[in-house]
């Protein structure tokens, strides 16, 4: 008699773990440094471990070039008109405009003959110029938007099979955040690629102060005094 109600204990624990099943479960996997999340429904996992993409792709550099240049000028209040002129002549466009600085953007191939007409517009007191590569920031985002628009093919799929309201709200705000992020990275991506299509000139403008009679007289004097102890 002991072993039989043991056995009927036995029975009644197994069937009742058969016949319970959550209807959703939610799981992240931080050590797999992937930032989607994993559901499970009815078994079935929606993302495994290391489905995706992460090799970057095979592309030519790309590089975003800048360039600085500080100006003096006799009037800078015609600088802003100045430089809608030359960004124009280049097929470029002003990214900010003032009398104390200006931002323009010109192809990157229009770089240098934009500088040099924006030299003619004073005396340069200093020039610089550099590049940024940002291709590694480029691939980083283009195989996130591909990550991303793969997990949201397979939520969407999730979605049309929910078996109840709380796993389509489930699966409902994560393609809420993956929309976003597919934004962000597209977004990131078109601003990188007009950046190394467009060169970006930033001037400084600065008044250039002419001297009086006097000042005339003192330069003079100055040259004259510097020829006695200096030559060359």
């Amino acid at each position: 008699m002991k072993y039989t109600i043991l056995f009927f204990l036995v029975l009644i624990i197994m069937t009742g773990c058969g016949n319970s099943r959550p209807a959703a479960a939610w799981n992240v996997y931080p050590e797999s440094g992937s930032e989607y999340a994993q559901m499970d429904m009815g078994g079935m996992d929606l993302l495994q471990e290391g489905e995706f993409d992460n090799e970057p792709r095979t592309q030519e550099r790309m590089i975003v070039t800048s360039a600085a240049l500080e100006l003096a000028v006799e009037f800078p209040d015609t600088m802003p008109e100045a430089m809608n002129r030359i960004a124009a002549r280049f097929n470029g466009y002003v990214s900010q405009g003032g009398t104390d600085m200006a931002v323009i953007r010109v192809p990157e191939d229009k770089l240098d003959p934009a500088i040099e007409a924006i030299s003619q517009l004073g005396k340069v007191r200093s020039r610089s110029q550099f590049g940024y590569d940002v291709s590694d920031q480029y691939r980083d985002s283009e195989i996130r938007l591909e990550n991303a628009l793969k997990a949201r093919e397979r939520y969407l799929e999730l979605l049309a099979r929910a078996e109840n309201v709380e796993a389509a709200v489930m699966v409902e705000r994560e393609l809420e955040r993956l929309n976003e992020t597919i934004e962000l990275m597209k977004g990131q991506m078109n601003q990188l690629e007009h950046l190394s299509q467009y060169a970006t000139i930033t001037v400084s403008i600065h008044e250039r102060k002419k001297p009086g009679i006097l000042g005339y007289v003192g330069l003079g004097l100055y040259h004259s005094v510097k020829w006695l102890f200096v030559r060359n």
